[in-house]
């Protein structure tokens, strides 16, 4: 391992591929986070950097949002994808302008995000001008007029401003005020691509779009669902969660298409039986749904429950939980009175026994929770197979208010909930914006804004003058990636506000700018009285502060509530209203105008400096209220409906690696499923493979299919995995080219990254990889 950036790309050539592992963590798992860290960043900055992650006036780690305990905390306080994120972060590898000066534009496009974002972090603000082949450095002054320039040459409707969920919520509130100043809601985000669909059915079915579960929920479940989702990968402390669940006497239910090693056995790392020993079984049932089939699923589970009420009445049903606080439970009962079993079995590639048996252990338990991620929220028809656990956990015996019972909506990266708090979106509510205009003597808009699909649209359509983006790689996390990367090109100016190089910085407007930012482990100490603090919000409602302690690499860094205090200034002038140069040097101000805008937040600094930070207000969790548009929880009934590919073809879902968070790649090995060194694989049943007339590590070009349309990605290999009958995964993002831009979920427009129709044809034949 060297700290110097790699000079060789991938070589999809050399992959290797060995049986998938059967268990997560253990030594293996401790032995890679650090080699990560000391390779990017040495021993003595690994070390700093990782002792105080996730540590109370700690820095709260930049990969998942999963929150922390609010007791004892352990000094190794993180999982093996948080301690290569931070090495990600931390690294001494540095791109300075002599980097611009040796690599084009059109040598640094032939690159993949993997090559791009491990040269190191951006040292100056660099630009791009029309004609230019190479950025070069740009003051801070000249790059913030540049900004003010362009953006009062167009009109408020043709600005955007796009955030990832890195952004701490100073900076996000910051940002979103930005925008409304100039006069849009032009604000999509990252959660327009997770989890929409989540807020889009939670909101409409129970009040609010969050979670209603703590992390002592978990731990005390007796029984806890675990669907669509990878938690060794995604959300590896999750697993410590679910062990002590486990510990505790409570059961576990998987679900997921992909029997993934995290789902199984958890060998925890700190603990001698999970390092020598055999780890802890978690699931005690795993059914393994074809892809989309969750809402037969919850449908039929349903079913069941009602069944078993009807043979015993009380069984299931909490009557005075439902006549207090629920409407529609007949209109409910009425439609899952029947089910047709051999629809069910074909939409969900389960049988009935199976089934029954999950129902049954949902009725013996007295407090469950059903937690999910992108797996549920990424299809057509999401929102409908959401609103179906709700329904679930509202019948059986009002798995609300009650303690280790509720909805666990698993977030992503670590402070995009706080990014919605903070007021970043596209549909902003009006009491929000009335709030927002009283604090601060402007007008908001009140027109919806663009999403994240929206966007892109408008991308195409050439309606888009200035893109902003805080944080995140939009090019490369979208859909319709060739014709987003064409159009992206054609716009005035992009901004990209970011720590180190990716796609986006390379499928730039005709005049661009790199504007390099402090990251969560840098010290944010240039202000006139001294280190600021910054603070996120978890996947569970908790407010925490987060702050860096390492010297950053490069003097030249800004940190994002400045940048973004500058931009406003240099566009909107003396003459406004806000004090944005006030807000930069001092975030305690940031957060007294958020304590009277934002519902939640009264006394902000205050309550910000207590142990643990505090919990924000949930009706359903704290006082089994429900603050629906009718006043009470609300039961839904939505048709069957099920993913069916056209003959010859698979539904695709996208999936990431071990190595992987987001668009950022920390290496080239998924351990847990047993592939390395490549990523352009197609993981497909072995009856499919034949079936489809190919073998084991053929190489074949890809062919989507949406409403007669079709999109193509070449050169991938196929895996024989163990994938349900017609059903077959890539990794997001090299996928994502054949995301055609309006296939999406109904009602939340989130991308349909679980749900493409897909061919194959074969590639011209190359060297076969060695099998391990």
């Amino acid at each position: 391992m060297t700290r110097h950036a790699p000079i060789q790309d991938i070589n999809e050539d050399s992959l290797v591929v060995k049986k998938p592992e059967t268990s997560a963590a253990g030594l293996e798992a401790v032995v890679v986070a650090l080699e990560r860290g000391v390779a990017q960043a040495g021993i003595g900055r690994t070390t700093r950097a990782l002792l105080r992650l996730n540590q109370r006036d700690g820095t709260d780690c930049p990969g998942c949002a999963w929150p922390e305990s609010q007791g004892h905390r352990k000094t190794a306080e993180f999982c093996e994808n948080g301690a290569k994120a931070v090495a990600e972060e931390s690294t001494v590898r540095q791109v300075t302008p002599a980097f611009w000066a040796e690599h084009s534009i059109a040598e640094l496009a032939t690159k993949t995000e993997y090559w791009l974002g491990n040269q190191g972090r951006i040292t100056h603000p660099v630009v791009i001008r029309p004609g230019d082949t190479h950025y070069s450095q740009i003051s801070w002054n000249d790059a913030f007029e540049l900004i003010g320039e362009q953006i009062r040459a167009t009109t408020p409707d043709r600005t955007v401003f796009y955030t990832s969920g890195r952004t701490a919520n100073e900076s996000a509130f910051l940002y979103q005020l930005f925008a409304r100043s100039i006069g849009t809601n032009n604000l999509p985000d990252c959660s327009n691509m997770c989890h929409e669909s989540s807020g889009s059915a939670m909101n409409a079915t129970i009040g609010i779009g969050k979670g209603t579960v703590s992390l002592e929920d978990i731990h005390h479940a007796e029984l806890i669902l675990v669907v669509g989702q990878n938690p060794g990968t995604n959300h590896p402390r999750m697993l410590s969660a679910l062990k002590e669940c486990k510990d505790n006497g409570g059961r576990i239910v998987a679900v997921n298409p992909l029997p993934e090693a995290g789902l199984f056995n958890f060998r925890d790392p700190q603990s001698v039986s999970g390092l020598i020993g055999d780890g802890t079984a978690l699931a005690d049932e795993y059914l393994q749904i074809k892809v989309g089939g969750d809402l037969a699923l919850f449908q039929a589970l349903g079913h069941l429950l009602l069944e078993e009420e009807k043979r015993v009445p009380g069984s299931v049903v909490d009557q005075a939980f439902m006549d207090a606080n629920t409407q529609g439970l007949e209109e409910y009962r009425a439609a899952r009175g029947e089910i047709d079993w051999e629809e069910t079995e074909k939409a969900t590639g389960l049988s009935r026994l199976q089934i029954g048996v999950v129902a049954s252990m949902l009725v013996t338990s007295k407090a469950t929770i059903i937690c999910w991620a992108l797996g549920l929220t990424q299809q057509p028809h999401s929102v409908n197979t959401l609103k179906e656990i709700i329904n679930l956990l509202l019948l059986l015996q009002g798995n609300f208010g009650k303690p280790g019972a509720g909805a666990c909506p698993v977030r992503g990266h670590s402070n995009v909930q706080g990014d919605r708090t903070m007021g970043v979106w596209e549909k902003p509510k009006e009491a929000f914006l009335a709030a927002l205009d009283t604090e601060f003597g402007i007008v908001s808009p009140r027109t919806h804004g663009l999403d994240s699909v929206a966007t892109v649209e408008a991308f195409e359509n050439e309606d888009v003058d200035v893109f902003v983006s805080l944080g995140g790689n939009f090019a490369l996390a979208c859909s319709d990636t060739a014709k987003l990367e064409a159009a992206m090109q054609r716009v005035g100016l992009t901004v990209h506000i970011s720590t180190k190089p990716n796609r986006s910085h390379v499928m730039h407007g005709r005049t661009s700018l790199i504007l390099p930012t402090l990251g969560r482990t840098d010290t944010d100490d240039k202000h006139p009285g001294g280190r600021q603090v910054l603070s996120v919000e978890d996947s569970m409602s908790v407010v925490r502060t987060t702050q860096g302690r390492l010297d950053p690499v490069s003097e030249h860094l800004l940190a994002e509530p400045v940048i973004v205090a500058r931009m406003a200034s240099a566009t909107l002038g003396a003459e406004h209203p806000v004090d944005w140069k006030a807000m930069s040097e001092d975030y305690d101000l940031i957060r007294d105008h958020i304590s009277r805008v934002v519902p939640g937040f009264t006394d902000f600094n205050r309550r910000l400096k207590t142990k643990n930070g505090f919990v924000l207000p949930n009706p359903p969790r704290d006082t089994r209220s429900f603050a629906t548009d009718i006043g009470r929880a609300r039961f839904t009934v939505s048709p069957l409906e099920y993913l069916t590919p056209p003959a010859g073809h698979l539904i695709l879902q996208t999936i990431r690696s071990h190595d992987q968070y987001n668009t950022t790649f920390y290496g080239l090995d998924d351990r847990y499923r047993g592939i390395s060194n490549g990523r352009r694989v197609i993981l497909i049943n072995k009856d499919d493979v034949v079936e489809l007339g190919f073998h084991d590590r053929d190489l074949v070009d890809v062919i989507s299919t949406f409403r007669g349309e079709e999109r193509r990605a070449d050169e991938f290999r196929l895996v024989v995995y163990p994938t349900p009958r017609g059903c077959a995964a890539a990794y997001f993002p090299e996928a994502n080219a054949l995301m055609h831009r309006e296939l999406v979920a109904r009602e939340s427009n989130t991308p349909g990254y679980k749900a493409m129709a897909v061919r194959f044809i074969a590639h011209e034949q190359a060297p076969v990889p060695t099998a391990g």
